[in-house]
């Protein structure tokens, strides 16, 4: 589903704001692994059509053995080391550094994911509910390797944005999404102003890797934000809800500081390229406005439905015919 993220006109350029903000925290997660976790947390729980964001931290043998799923997609997207994947219906491959997996389970899947090596594995994984008409569609990958993943630039030179679902500066993502949404990972230069155009009414949030951007709208006054969160700086490891109110959300880095020119540096005219001040992703989407009822790896739209899909995949039908009787071969190497 293609996003349209022009926003030309003066009267479109209200800025959103930052409403709340919440530091991950560490914690544990699958067999050994570690986790900070972003939405699905008490504090930010469920934004809708957004169930979970986890930022992962995981070396063998730790990892995700084998598990299910039903009602919603995942979207692994890895920042650093391999992941391997394997699944009940035979599918397996490998997702590494800027590779993207976007994975539907739809009626259900049984896959395990774990790292295929002992150094770090570092990545983010998003889950997704799907609207009631597509729980229960067929399971199915969206699969692109870093180098397929578009790259959008700012006109300036100083932002580049990975476009994983969405569109930014005239780039469109490749993956089709059952609701419209973006998902952008965001790297500025010192000195830098990222703005992205985002509808209003969507849920919308920053989740912060690395350096310190400063977010928001000094110009704001809504009476149900706190002045403090109206334009904030935020360091790594932040969730900042943006207000549904607004059209633009806009980003800064402050300018490199200066440093007094060598002899050496001054005569040099080898260029270098802007280090990156700060990095980020920008993840946002059409409310789907239907209930939302999660039993750990299900998430359905009734009680009723939880129960069948427990009854689904502990007596293997509707779905999960392979269930009880698959083991995964990487999810062997946890034992």
């Amino acid at each position: 589903m293609t996003v349209t993220t022009t926003a030309t006109a003066a009267a479109a350029r209200t800025l959103k704001s930052v409403v709340q903000t919440v530091l991950s925290r560490e914690q544990a997660e699958g067999l050994g692994a570690r986790v900070r976790r972003s939405i699905g947390t008490y504090e930010l729980r469920n934004l809708d059509p957004f169930l979970m964001l986890d930022e992962f931290n995981v070396k063998e043998p730790a990892g995700f053995p084998d598990h299910p799923h039903r009602g919603f997609e995942t979207v692994t997207y890895m920042l650093s080391g391999v992941f391997q994947h394997e699944d009940f219906a035979g599918h397996k491959g490998t997702i590494g550094p800027g590779d993207l997996q976007w994975m539907t389970a739809g009626r259900g899947i049984v896959h395990a994911e774990m790292p295929l090596s002992k150094d770090v594995c570092t990545g983010l994984q998003l889950w997704v509910n799907l609207p009631r008409n597509a729980k229960m569609i067929p399971p199915r990958y969206q699969e692109l390797s870093a180098t397929h993943v578009p790259l959008a630039v700012s006109p300036d030179g100083k932002t580049s944005v990975k476009v994983i679902a969405g569109e930014s500066y005239g780039v469109a993502a490749k993956v089709h999404t059952y609701s419209p949404m973006y998902y952008l990972d965001v790297s500025m230069a010192a000195g830098a102003v990222f703005e992205q155009a985002i509808p209003e009414g969507y849920t919308a949030f920053v989740y912060t890797l690395e350096g310190s951007a400063t977010f928001g709208d000094t110009s704001s006054s809504s009476s149900d934000v706190d002045p403090a969160d109206v334009q904030q700086p935020a360091q790594p490891h932040c969730t900042l809800v943006l207000s549904k109110d607004g059209l633009l959300l806009r980003a800064t880095t402050a300018p490199e500081a200066a440093s007094p020119a060598s002899p050496a540096s001054a005569t040099s005219a080898t260029p270098t390229a802007p280090k990156t001040a700060a990095r980020f992703v920008v993840i946002a989407g059409e409310p789907i406005n239907e209930p939302i009822v999660q039993h750990g790896p299900f998430v359905m739209n009734s009680e009723t439905e939880i129960r069948q899909a427990i009854m689904d995949y502990q007596l293997g039908r509707n779905g999960f015919e392979k269930a009880p009787e698959w083991e995964s071969d990487i999810g062997k190497r946890a034992r």
